[in-house]
C-alpha cells in the first residue's frame, strides 16, 4: 500500500471502527443499530431542508478546520478555536447590527473582515506569548477561550446599545443587508439555513491548500512545524512564522463565527459555553488528516450526523448516541498509530525494484 492510500484508508477505516462501535453500544443498551443508522441516514437525506442543513452545517466546520490545521503544520495545538470564533461572530454581529443601512456587497465584505481581524487578534495573542516566552499555546488558548466567552456575554449584556437588543441576553435579528442567507440557495433547499458559508469555505480550502503547498510561508509553516531549531538555522525566523501562523489560524476561526452567527442564527446572543464549532471542527481537521480538501469530505460526515441524529428517535434511541458514535470515531482518529502498525506503506526497495 502506497503512502497516499494509506492517507485515505485510515480516516476511512476510522470512521468505520466508530459506527462499529456505536452498534455495539447500541446493541449493548438493547437498541436496534441497523434501525438506529436507518433512521439517522433516512433523516439526513430524507429531504432537500435536511440537506441544505448538512451544507450549512459543513462551512463553519470547514472554516475551524482549517484554522486548526494551519496551527498544526506549524507544530502548534490550537485549542483556542471556540474563543475565536465567538470573537468573529461578536466583532462582526456588532458592526452589522451598529451600520443596518451599508449596502449588502460592502457589508458582507466588512464583515468577513471584521471577523477574521478580530479572530486572529485573538489567536495573535497566544502566539506572541509562545514566540516570545516560550508559554505552551494549549494552556494559554483554553484560558482565552474563557476570557472571550465571558467578555462576549459581558458586552452583549453590559455594553450593547438597547437598540439593538431584543432582551439582555440577545440582540434583535441583523438586517436583509448584513444576513448570509442567498434567497435562491434557502428556496432550493426547502427554506433551510444554507447560507454563503459554504462558498467561503470552499474558497478557503483553495487558498490555505495553495499556501500550504504552493508558497515561501507555507514551507516556512511546515519546517518551523517539523523542526523549528533547524528552520531558524537555515535563516527561518521560528518567532515570526509562530505568530503569522497563530493569526491566521485564528482569522479562519474567526470567519467560521461569522458564518455560524450571521448565516445560520442572524444574531448575536449569550453563550452558555464554548461554541461547539470549535472543538467540533478540530475533530474535523483531525479525520481529514490535517489536510485542507480532505475537511470538506470530514465535515460533510459530521454534518450528516448532526442533522441526522434526531432520526435515531424512530428507533427510540436517544439522539445523544450519535454523539457516541463521533466520539468513537475521533478515538480512533486519534489512535491511528495503531492502525497505520497493520496498514503499513510499502518500503521503497534499492535500485528502485
Amino acid at each position: 500500500m502506497s503512502k497516499k492510500t494509506q492517507q485515505i484508508a485510515v480516516p476511512l477505516i476510522s470512521v468505520l471502527m466508530g459506527l462499529i462501535l456505536g452498534a455495539l453500544i447500541m446493541l449493548l443498551f438493547g437498541y436496534d443499530p441497523i434501525w438506529g443508522y436507518e433512521g439517522l441516514f433516512q433523516t439526513a437525506f430524507g429531504s432537500l431542508k435536511n440537506i441544505g442543513e448538512i451544507v450549512r452545517a459543513m462551512a463553519p466546520l470547514i472554516l475551524v478546520a482549517l484554522g486548526f490545521t494551519v496551527a498544526s503544520r506549524a507544530g502548534f495545538f490550537n485549542i483556542g478555536l471556540s474563543g475565536q470564533a465567538f470573537a468573529g461572530w461578536l466583532a462582526a454581529g456588532w458592526f452589522a447590527l451598529a451600520f443596518p443601512d451599508l449596502p449588502r456587497p460592502l457589508m458582507i465584505f466588512l464583515t468577513v473582515v471584521i471577523g477574521m481581524i478580530a479572530g486572529g487578534i485573538a489567536g495573535a495573542i497566544p502566539g506572541i506569548l509562545r514566540a516570545f516566552l516560550g508559554t505552551s499555546e494549549v494552556i494559554v488558548t483554553i484560558m482565552m477561550n474563557y476570557i472571550i466567552l465571558y467578555f462576549g456575554n459581558y458586552a452583549i449584556q453590559q455594553l450593547m446599545a438597547e437598540p439593538l437588543k431584543k432582551s439582555i441576553d440577545s440582540t434583535v435579528a441583523v438586517s436583509a443587508n448584513a444576513t448570509y442567507r442567498l434567497g435562491w440557495l434557502s428556496s432550493f433547499t426547502n427554506n433551510s439555513r444554507a447560507n454563503l458559508g459554504i462558498f467561503l469555505a470552499l474558497i478557503a480550502v483553495a487558498i490555505i491548500w495553495y499556501l500550504l503547498n504552493k508558497t515561501t510561508v507555507g514551507f516556512e509553516i511546515r519546517s518551523v512545524g517539523l523542526n523549528p531549531y533547524a528552520s531558524e538555522y537555515a535563516g527561518i525566523s521560528s518567532k515570526r512564522t509562530i505568530i503569522l501562523s497563530m493569526i491566521i489560524s485564528g482569522a479562519l476561526a474567526g470567519l467560521a463565527g461569522v458564518v455560524e452567527g450571521l448565516g445560520t442564527f442572524e444574531n448575536v446572543f449569550v453563550q452558555s459555553s464554548s461554541l461547539a464549532i470549535g472543538f467540533d471542527g478540530m475533530a474535523v481537521s483531525l479525520l481529514a488528516g490535517n489536510n485542507p480538501i480532505g475537511s470538506i469530505f470530514a465535515a460533510f460526515l459530521f454534518g450528516t450526523l448532526s442533522v441526522g441524529s434526531p432520526g435515531m428517535n424512530i428507533a427510540g434511541i436517544p439522539p445523544e448516541v450519535v454523539k457516541i458514535v463521533t466520539a468513537s470515531i475521533i478515538f480512533f482518529v486519534g489512535a491511528h498509530y495503531v492502525i497505520e502498525r497493520y496498514i503499513k506503506p510499502k518500503k521503497a526497495v534499492k535500485g528502485g525494484k
